[in-house]
């Protein structure tokens, strides 16, 4: 039983050592292993392999050796396995279906910061593309996506991050091309502060469906238990309504009623089932369902994501006749109500902040406090370390504003101050996005333009009948 974990390139363009772990028995070159892939369920052909092991090698440093076995505990590097594993995957030599694959590993940090990159030349496309797969095949935390408009975006947990995988990009993974990238964008999320102020209703295009409609925020706290995996679509209703009940103080009955999560039906966002007596109601489930996936990942702000939101289905007036209430019909009105029941709950940014651990002796304070108030940041702890003349700072600053941070600090502490950032919660920005010319408008603006949209947001009456 063994662990892959990473993929390392090797020296010879385009191939990969799988580098990992032995859990149990021993692998040894040549050996036939079945491969099984983070989508693989026991039982079933997909995302399963079964390859040979051209060679073990175990990393000395910076060299390699090639060994005949690797016994159990050690790490291993295998070449000849790459073409089939994309980031991890679970390893067995067992006949029988028994073997589960081990789960892929949580990083505690997400990829806030993303790049827009394009080659310069545009025969280039074709490596760079290559290269992007590479990327993402290399380094667990790289988030490779292309956007609607086309657009090659690479997300990663930083700016430093960013840097030194755009490097490998260029140099390692393409040879060499030029590319251009964009200036760092950071993800924002859409998220409510209060209840709707009413409830909100939109009929379908041909008039006769209506779907009524409120929004909530969260509990507090829920949203990253959802983001945690410790409540989920896959869990069993019964502990999921007992832990909504007892943490979160939710009614017993009412956490039975959650239709779905989302975006990606893993999001911290969710549709309850609030309807008395509501004829043909889960005939429209799904198209209701579909909707809800679509909004929660395009918010009505910014086409954001959504975080943190509540959604409670009121009520359901729908046509008799089932032709008359398809997904046609259902998922574009369901997508509109969302949106206005979003707009009627005063809606907010949640910009992303990062928790900042500085070391600095007692004289660089000062031009550390600056640096932090002039971006935005604001210290919680600060701590001498025992037996030296430094000071541990923690303080959270929002990712937006930490572009240049690390070199804005050394300046201002003449090379004293070693930051270290890591990703750490969601923060609401305190203006309000409907209000012109507020800072949290001034963003939502700035990332419309950017995508293509209408700088204006479309206004409620767009999304809400009457």
């Amino acid at each position: 039983m063994l662990y892959v974990s990473k993929m390392i390139p090797a020296s010879d363009k385009g191939r990969f050592f799988a580098f990992g772990r032995v859990f149990s028995g021993k692998v040894a070159t040549g050996m036939k292993v079945r491969i099984m892939g983070p989508n693989y369920v026991p039982g079933e052909k997909k995302d399963l392999y079964v390859k040979s092991v051209q060679r073990t090698v175990i990393w000395m440093g910076k060299k390699q050796e090639t060994v005949e076995d690797v016994p159990c505990g050690n790490t291993v590097a295998m070449v000849g396995l790459d073409q089939f594993i994309t980031k991890n995957a679970t390893l067995t030599n067992e006949k029988e279906v028994e073997a589960h694959p081990i789960r892929a590993m949580k990083f505690s940090v997400s990829p806030v910061v993303r790049v827009a990159v394009q080659c310069k030349v545009a025969s280039d496309l074709p490596k760079l593309v290559e290269g992007l797969k590479r990327l993402a095949k290399s380094d667990p935390m790289v988030v490779c996506t292309i956007e609607e408009s086309g657009e090659h975006i690479v997300a990663g947990a930083g700016e430093l991050h960013l840097e030194i995988c755009l490097k490998d990009l260029q140099e390692d993974f393409m040879g060499g091309a030029e590319i251009v990238k964009s200036d760092p964008v950071v993800s924002f999320r859409e998220t409510v502060l209060e209840r709707s102020c009413r409830t909100v209703m939109s009929k379908s295009p041909n008039k006769h469906n209506r779907l009524y409609m409120e929004a909530r925020p969260l509990e507090e706290g829920l949203a990253e238990a959802i983001d945690d995996g410790r409540i989920g679509p896959r869990d069993d209703p019964k502990v999921r309504s007992k832990i909504l009940a007892e943490e979160f103080g939710w009614d017993k009955d009412l956490a039975k009623k959650i239709w779905c999560f989302g975006p990606e039906t893993t999001g911290p966002n969710m549709v309850v089932d609030m309807c008395k007596g509501v004829q043909y109601l889960n005939e429209i489930k799904d198209s209701v369902v579909a909707g809800f996936q679509w909004a929660s990942k395009e918010g009505a702000l910014a086409e954001e994501n959504m975080r943190g939101i509540c959604f409670e289905v009121c009520d359901v007036v729908l046509h008799a006749d089932a032709i008359h209430r398809g997904g046609g019909q259902i998922i574009p009105t369901a997508r509109r109500v969302f949106y206005a029941s979003q707009l009627t709950a005063k809606p907010r940014l949640l910009e992303p902040v990062y928790l900042v651990e500085i070391q600095a002796p007692e004289q660089a304070l000062g031009g550390i406090y600056s640096v932090l108030n002039q971006k935005r940041g604001h210290v919680f702890e600060e701590m001498q370390r025992p037996g030296t003349p430094l000071y541990n700072i923690k303080a959270y600053l929002p990712v937006i504003e930490s572009f240049g941070f690390s070199s804005t600090l050394r300046a201002a502490t003449s090379g004293q101050a070693f930051p270290q950032c890591v990703f750490d919660h969601w923060d609401m920005m305190p203006s309000d996005p409907l209000e012109p010319n507020s800072q949290a408008a001034t963003h939502v603006a700035e990332i419309r333009r950017r995508k293509g949209l209408k700088e204006q947001m479309t206004p409620l009456s767009e999304y809400e009948d009457k």
